[in-house]
């Protein structure tokens, strides 16, 4: 068996192919997570250090974009939808409110208080809200848990 062909089964394996074991989950979970992230610190970035809006606005700006761009990767690879969108969507957006709010108080606290630099502060709010959004959404939102083909 050539490598291409094992590079591409692995690849199905871990992003394609139906599975409802938490830790295959948990790892396409990273891989939508990191995408979102990326994407709600460049939304962070323009309007903080670009624009000059307040980090704390800034911040909520870049939640947004990293929400959406999170549900719909989650739905692509990561769990199946059991609901109707709009409910399913609300449900998401729901505990991600939750997460921003958990993310604007680290913020807060790291650069009012500690003194923190913005990216740096957002990057540990990152890794402290993702275990909590993950098993948040995997509990209360894709309760069949099982990951999509596409």
């Amino acid at each position: 068996m050539n490598i291409q062909k094992k590079i591409f089964q692995l690849f199905h394996i871990l992003v394609i192919k139906k599975t409802n074991n938490s830790l295959l989950q948990f790892f396409r979970y990273l891989i939508a997570g990191g995408t979102a992230s990326v994407v709600d610190l460049v939304i962070l970035f323009i309007f903080y250090h670009l624009l000059g809006v307040n980090y704390l606005i800034a911040a909520a700006f870049g939640f947004l974009a990293g929400v959406t761009t999170n549900y719909t990767i989650n739905t692509l690879i990561v769990f199946e939808s059991s609901r109707k969108k709009k409910t399913e969507f609300s449900l998401f957006a729901l505990i991600g409110i939750g997460g921003l709010l958990w993310t604007e108080l680290i913020l807060w606290i790291f650069v009012d208080n500690l003194g923190v630099p913005v990216m740096f502060s957002k990057l540990i709010a990152i890794a402290l809200v993702l275990n909590w959004n993950f098993f948040m959404r995997k509990k209360f939102v894709f309760k069949k848990s099982q990951a999509i083909i596409t």
